[in-house]
C-alpha cells in the first residue's frame, strides 16, 4: 500500500506537445524543455513522450542533464545552455550535444573541447536582448559573432543557432516585448554581416508560442506549457496538467476549540473539529509558505492546511465531516474533479506554478507514470 506519490500522466504530455505543435508553422521546430528533471515530472519519460508526440529538439540547462539524455539512448537533437568555466564540454561535443555560447570565453572553451575530441561542435550563440541575464550584451555581440565566424571557418564549430529569451512574454502588450523582438532582428542581421547565417533562430518560449507568432522564427522552446500549465492564465489552447500529488491520511483525531496546531501554535482551532494528518511536507516539496493556507482535496471537499508545514507532514482541518485513516488526499491535480490545481497552490504560496511542480517528486515520494508508456 502506497503512502504518498506524485502521478505523471504521459498521455497529457503527449496531448500538450501535439497541441503546441499545432500552433506553429510546418517548418518551425518544437523544442521541449526538460531541464530540472522536466520541471519535476521526470526528464527521461517526458523526453521520450514529447519526442513521440512531435517534438524535434530537447532543451536542458546543464551539461549533466544533456549527457543523461544521451546515456539513456536518446539521440534527438539536444541543446544545453548553462556552463560554468572548466566543465568538460568535450563530452558534450563527443555526444553530439549542441552548446550555447554567450561570451568569447565560453566559445573558446567549446573550441578547445571540439579540438580535444576531433569533432565539430554545434553552437548556438545567445544574445541578451533585454533580460539582462545570460546572453552576450549587444555591445559584445559583434566580437562574439566575429570569433564564431573564425571558429567556423577553421572547422571547429558549426553555428547552428542564434537565440535569446523574453523577459515579459507572459505579460501581453508589455513594451519590452517589441524592443526585444527588434533587438533580436538586429542581432541576426549583425551576425549575417560576419558571414553567420544560422539555420535556427529562436526566441519564443511558452508564452510567446501562444501569443506572438512573429517571434516563432525557426524553432520555439516550450517548457511550462508542455506540462499542461499556462504562463498566462486563461490564454491559449486547452492543455492538460500532467502532475497530481496524492497521499493517504495517516491519523485522524478530534480536538477541542482553541487547540494549537503544529510548530509554534501559529494556528489555533476555532471550534471543536476533526484534524487529518497527511504525510507530505517540505521534505517532499510542499512549500512551507502554504502554512495555514494550502488547499487539499479530501473526502469530497477542498479543505485547508492548518498550522505550519512540517518536514514530513501537514495537518488538514476537516470540520465536522467524517474522514478516515487511509483516505486519499490530493494536494493538487488537473482540477477536473474539484481538486486544487498547481495554480491554486502557487496563489496560496505566493509563488508561480513553475516552482510548485518543480519541487515535487523524491526518493520517498516516488513518481508514478500513468497513460500509455514510453
Amino acid at each position: 500500500m502506497w503512502q504518498a506519490q506524485v502521478r505523471i500522466d504521459l498521455d497529457a504530455i503527449r496531448h500538450n506537445v501535439v497541441t503546441l505543435r499545432g500552433l506553429l508553422a510546418p517548418h518551425t521546430h518544437l523544442m521541449t524543455v526538460v531541464k530540472a528533471d522536466a520541471y519535476g515530472h521526470g526528464m527521461l519519460p517526458v523526453a521520450r513522450a514529447a519526442l513521440q508526440a512531435g517534438a524535434t529538439w530537447l532543451g536542458v540547462a546543464t551539461l549533466d542533464e544533456a549527457l543523461r539524455l544521451r546515456a539513456d539512448g536518446i539521440t534527438a537533437p539536444v541543446l544545453a545552455w548553462l556552463h560554468s568555466p572548466g566543465r568538460p564540454l568535450h563530452e558534450a561535443v563527443e555526444q553530439g550535444v549542441d552548446l550555447s555560447a554567450s561570451s568569447i570565453g565560453t566559445l573558446h572553451e567549446i573550441v578547445r573541447g571540439a579540438r580535444k575530441v576531433g569533432s565539430v561542435a554545434g553552437v548556438h550563440l545567445k544574445v541578451d536582448t533585454g533580460l539582462s541575464r545570460n546572453g552576450a550584451h549587444p555591445a559584445d555581440w559583434p566580437a562574439l559573432v566575429e570569433q564564431a565566424a573564425k571558429a567556423q571557418a577553421d572547422g571547429h564549430v558549426e553555428v547552428v543557432g542564434a537565440w535569446s529569451h523574453f523577459a515579459c512574454a507572459d505579460e501581453p502588450g508589455h513594451p519590452s516585448i517589441g524592443r526585444q523582438l527588434a533587438a533580436f532582428h538586429e542581432a541576426v542581421d549583425t551576425a549575417a554581416r560576419f558571414g553567420i547565417a544560422p539555420r535556427l533562430r529562436h526566441l519564443a518560449n511558452s508564452a510567446a508560442a501562444v501569443t506572438l507568432p512573429d517571434s516563432h522564427f525557426d524553432l520555439v522552446r516550450v517548457g511550462l506549457s508542455t506540462y499542461g500549465l499556462s504562463p498566462i492564465p486563461g490564454v491559449g489552447p486547452a492543455l492538460r496538467p500532467a502532475m497530481s500529488v496524492h497521499a493517504r491520511v495517516a491519523l485522524v483525531k478530534s480536538v477541542s476549540a482553541g487547540e494549537g496546531v503544529s510548530y509554534g501554535h501559529t494556528y489555533k482551532t476555532l471550534k471543536d473539529t476533526t484534524l487529518a494528518l497527511v504525510p507530505l511536507g517540505y521534505g517532499d516539496g510542499v512549500p512551507r509558505s502554504v502554512s495555514s493556507r494550502g488547499p487539499v482535496w479530501l473526502a469530497g471537499k477542498v479543505r485547508r492546511i492548518v498550522g505550519r508545514v512540517c518536514m514530513d507532514q501537514v495537518v488538514v482541518d476537516c470540520g465536522d465531516d467524517e474522514v478516515r485513516v487511509g483516505d486519499e488526499a490530493v494536494l493538487f491535480g488537473a482540477g477536473t474533479e474539484g481538486e486544487p490545481t498547481a495554480d491554486d497552490w502557487a496563489l496560496a504560496g505566493d509563488t508561480i506554478n513553475y516552482e510548485i511542480v518543480t519541487r515535487m517528486g523524491s526518493e520517498r515520494t516516488p513518481r508514478i507514470y500513468v497513460g500509455e508508456p514510453v
